[in-house]
């Protein structure tokens, strides 16, 4: 394998320096921003009209990230046209005048590219963007891919048959919308965006338009409004120069011409409202109770230093008011579960402020009133100084550690930022610019100048409010009489003002005793040294310099919920959950959050079936508080606390309700129990189970995974600097204490599986569910089994096998699951159409092209993942992980590595018909679990006679209609 040479870590402590002297900018607030043209990219226009964007930037390395950006969304459709824009999209990719049947997916497919749902283009209201992620080690990939936008600009064919083949992708799409999340959203948009034309012109269309609208219309609907003087090309990539990528893009577009009086794309206003607007939406499949209030307002003009000093204002208000709403979220009895507030782009020329929180069922009037009250405590009273200055430090670390990766911003990042300026008019005055102005600025603003921001948050601001309940327990009436309340209590001032925290200044309050290293191995295949440490911690660090402000680690043992028996399981689950809430670190969350402000660390904790692990990444510059984290995890004793376990409780409690209002959950929760058996691991934690829950056993279960620091393998991949950062690992992870006696001594074969039992025989199951709109889900599952001394390459192990299995040396079962969502109707006939699919793959195989495109794309995944930290780490975990571990991970390594390299040389049709046999094989007993909308018990028995009707070799089993009816047939 070939590895990417580390540089020396001095340029990290220069750029480190270099962001301390940059020159402050001379605060003239009237001076003009140069705003006309982008920066750092070579920006122009074609004579027809065609804007484009062209950057050179190594990362990802050899690939090109490109795209067309048309100024054309669903705001310009007539009624009759609602959906066209987003069908147009769709049929982009079928067909146009060069490439036809699919064949522009297949050339991606073939050189590797990204392809997907969602991956390769958008429609929004105001803008369609078609996408391209593509290598260009071949120098022809690059022409082609550009020659692929030149098709979708004006060649897009749209016939009839291209349409009719297409309609049940996009239908599937409306389908999967038209949930109760989607309903929600819809209902808000409506309330937010009532009296403009916005309001009714919802991308994804009618359900009507998408089932009858002809290719005549949207051909006029294309041709109306696709031109170039609409559209702009962007290609950033790793390019040995921009000159001859213009050169390409003139090659391709310059020919074209749009018409020679093409209409003005019209702006559709959305008007401004001094009454708020009142919404109480009953959702009986809603995941929760919720209140969202929204302030509509102008998108900032960005033009001079005011301006941009006015926008730092705003984003510190956010923070600010974020850090308030989330202490108040962790008080006893609180009025909501969580709560924040972000500013979100509605349309082209208009923002919201939202705010938004999930509460207890009955609880939306309370969190409502302590929403407003919120935000009228900070216009009477303000925040406070030391509030301000932890947020000046979080944006002041946010800007440096941008500063520091300015050269290492991957490709994707920048096509969206140059998107934005075309679509958006978004400016672009470069990281180095902004750096230099938000160190001049952050440290001169004032609390009471970031306080003042909430006079623009008054409820008569065209202020939307709506609260979500899955069954009726307020009204508008009660909605608006919080308004008023509220209004009243800050005109009498009598909101009191915020009481501010204490907070210690030190994470680590008992200095650790310092550890030493006992062993020390280096591998040079993998570029990486292990130290095994004094109090048995093996510890495996690897040098790179692919991000100059990123270091990611991940450290696991083997042992964790599978070995409990059924009494103590329920509690320890909730272990992790209620220690976080507690305070895992030796200090509540609330209070760590601002000790945390202005350092870019973050870890987290996972207790798995097999595994238990703590995993987070940092900058380099605060690698020792990372360790610090790490150390307190291991000495702190999580113990309970009344107000905290009576706060998780509840939330666990409206979870469990909220799931099973949810019509996918009866479904999920039978096709577990088919294929995995009813084991108390695999049923769903229901109210029973939460009785039975000691917060007490939980805590003592979670200190005992966080213990024993000589059962640890700790894998740390980035920026690191050996020199600092071996006397960090000394002092905080050598320095945990090793416990009398060992807790959770396994290795991988003492380890105890869960109790998985794969059906025997072939299975078919029809969950029929209550449910607002008709929604269909289709599970397949293949159990298979790993026999001893198979080899699993990496990349497969979670995908087949369930449960986080560690590579145990004995036998492993896992499955293959099919999963999708279609019309309820035709279920069954894409069942039979997947089962004769994989007969058809294991008569005949694959063909030569579908194994050449495995490995492209496997190639090229695995060409990106080199150039990526995360990447290094799960290699390097996974080989800790592999069944060929004995002791040196250099050495299983090598063996994945071969493993890889031969499984690609031996990958022919016939090897992988084999494997898909063996794998597989023609009797190998299989499920099917369909969701199904509730019917009438007519409807329903007709509909299960077409299973005699279809299928191979399929004789219907067992048969439930669950859970009102069962039959059986044989």
């Amino acid at each position: 394998m070939s590895l990417l040479s580390p540089r020396n870590d001095q340029p990290l402590i220069q750029r480190k320096q270099s962001f301390g002297s940059l020159e402050m900018v001379n605060m003239e607030l009237d001076k003009q921003l140069d705003l006309q043209q982008p920066f750092g990219v070579d920006y122009g226009k074609l004579e027809n009209g065609l804007v484009y964007y062209v950057k050179c930037n190594p990362k990802p390395r050899k690939r090109a990230s490109l795209a067309l950006a048309i100024k054309v969304g669903s705001i310009l459709e007539e009624e009759y046209e609602r959906g066209v824009a987003h069908i147009v999209e769709h049929l982009a990719f079928s067909a146009t005048k060069k490439y036809t049947n699919h064949n522009i997916v297949k050339f991606l497919e073939s050189i590797g590219a990204e392809f997907g749902p969602c991956q390769n283009a958008v429609t929004s209201f105001d803008e369609t963007i078609y996408k391209l992620l593509i290598p260009i080690d071949k120098p022809e990939l690059l022409s082609e891919a550009i020659q692929v936008l030149a098709e979708f600009s004006s060649e897009i064919r749209l016939s009839k048959d291209d349409l009719e083949k297409e309609r049940g992708a996009v239908m599937e799409e409306y389908r999967d919308n038209r949930n109760a999340n989607g309903r929600i959203l819809d209902a808000y948009w409506t309330l937010m965006m009532e009296g403009s034309k916005y309001a009714d012109r919802s991308p994804i269309g009618l359900e009507n338009v998408i089932k009858t609208v002809s290719s005549q219309t949207l051909k006029k609907f294309y041709q109306k409004w696709y031109h170039l003087c609409n559209m702009a090309v962007i290609a950033v990539g790793d390019f040995s120069d921009t000159k001859s990528v213009i050169e390409l893009i003139k090659t391709h577009f310059g020919h074209k011409y749009s018409a020679l009086d093409p209409p003005s794309i019209p702006h559709f206003q959305v008007p401004s409202h001094e009454d708020p607007r009142f919404s109480y939406f009953v959702e009986p499949e809603a995941s929760g109770s919720a209140v969202m209030i929204s302030y509509k307002m102008q998108v900032d003009e960005l033009k001079t230093m005011k301006d941009y000093r006015e926008m730092l204002v705003k984003s510190m208000f956010r923070i600010a008011l974020n850090r308030r709403l989330f202490r108040i979220s962790r008080r006893k009895d609180p009025p909501y579960f969580s709560c924040s507030v972000a500013s979100y782009v509605l349309v082209r020329d208009l923002k919201a402020y939202i705010m938004s929180s999930s509460c207890k069922e009955k609880g939306t009037l309370e969190a409502l009133e302590s929403m407003l009250i919120e935000v009228a405590r900070v216009r009477l009273h303000g925040f406070s100084e030391r509030e301000i200055s932890v947020v000046r430090d979080l944006l002041m670390s946010s800007i440096e550690s941008a500063y520091l990766e300015r050269d290492q911003i991957e490709s994707t990042s920048l096509r969206y930022e140059y998107s934005q300026h075309f679509t958006h008019n978004k400016p672009i005055i470069g990281i180095e610019y902004e750096a230099q102005l938000q160190k001049s600025i952050l440290p001169d603003i004032l609390a009471s100048e970031v306080s003042k921001f909430a006079e623009k948050l008054w409820t008569s601001c065209s202020c939307a409010i709506q609260i979500v309940e899955p069954q009726a327990f307020a009204s508008v009436d009660d909605m608006k009489n919080i308004v008023m309340k509220i209004d009243k209590l800050e005109n009498e001032r009598s909101i009191s003002p915020w009481d501010d925290e204490q907070i210690p200044e030190e994470i680590v309050s008992l200095k650790p005793n310092i550890g030493t290293i006992v062993q020390q191995r280096e591998h040079e295949n993998i570029g990486a040294t292990e130290l095994i440490l004094s109090n048995g911690m093996h510890v495996c660090y690897k040098c790179t310099d692919f991000f100059n402000d990123q270091v990611n680690f991940l450290g696991f043992s083997y042992g964790g919920l599978s070995e409990l028996p059924e009494n103590k399981y329920f509690s320890s689950s909730m272990g992790s959950t209620i220690a976080e809430e507690i305070g895992m670190y030796g200090h509540r969350p609330s209070v760590l959050m601002d000790m945390l402000a202005g350092k870019r660390v973050d870890v987290d904790v996972e207790v798995r079936s097999y595994k238990r692990s703590f995993y987070g990444d940092c900058s380099p510059f605060y690698l020792e508080t990372a360790f610090q984290l790490v150390y307190q995890l291991f000495t702190t004793e999580v113990t309970p606390d009344d107000e905290v376990i009576k706060r998780v409780m509840q939330v666990k409690e409206e979870t469990i309700l909220a799931r099973e209002r949810d019509p996918y959950t009866s479904f999920s929760n039978r096709a577990r129990e088919i294929n995995y058996g009813n084991s108390y691991f695999f049923r769903p934690f229901g109210i029973s189970d939460l009785q039975k829950v000691d917060p007490l056993k939980a805590c003592e279960y979670f200190n005992t995974c966080f213990k024993d620091p000589s059962t640890f393998t700790v894998a740390i991949v980035g920026k690191i600097n050996p020199t600092v950062a071996v006397p960090l690992i000394l002092k905080y992870l050598g320095g945990i204490g090793k416990p009398p006696e060992p807790i959770f001594h396994f290795n991988c074969d003492r380890i105890k599986s869960l109790p998985f039992k794969f059906p025997k025989s072939m299975t078919r199951e029809v969950v029929c569910s209550p449910m607002i709109e008709a929604q269909c889900m289709v599970r397949i599952c293949f159990p298979i089994e790993l026999k001893h001394g198979t080899m699993i390459y990496n990349a497969s192990v979670s995908e087949f096998i369930h449960g986080d299995l560690p590579c145990l040396t004995g036998d492993i079962g896992g499955d293959i699951q099919i999963d999708f969502s279609c019309d309820p109707k035709i279920s069954l006939k894409l069942v039979d159409m997947a089962l004769n699919e994989i007969l058809r793959l294991q008569e005949e195989g694959p063909s030569d092209q579908d194994v050449e495109t495995i490995l492209e794309i496997e190639q090229r995944a695995h060409e990106n993942g080199l150039q990526e930290n995360y990447y290094w780490l799960n290699l390097i975990i996974g080989s800790y992980q592999s069944r060929i571990y004995s002791g040196d991970i250099g050495t299983s390594f090598k063996i994945l590595d071969e493993t890889r390299s031969k499984v690609r040389n031996s990958l022919t049709p016939l090897t992988m018909q084999l494997a898909l046999r063996r794998i597989m094989p023609r009797n190998n007993p299989h499920t099917v679990v369909i969701l199904m909308p509730q019917t009438s018990w007519f409807k329903r028995i007709k509909s299960f006679s077409q299973w005699t009707l279809h299928g191979i070799d399929m004789k219907v089993s067992h048969l439930t209609i669950f859970p009102t009816i069962n039959y059986d047939y044989e």
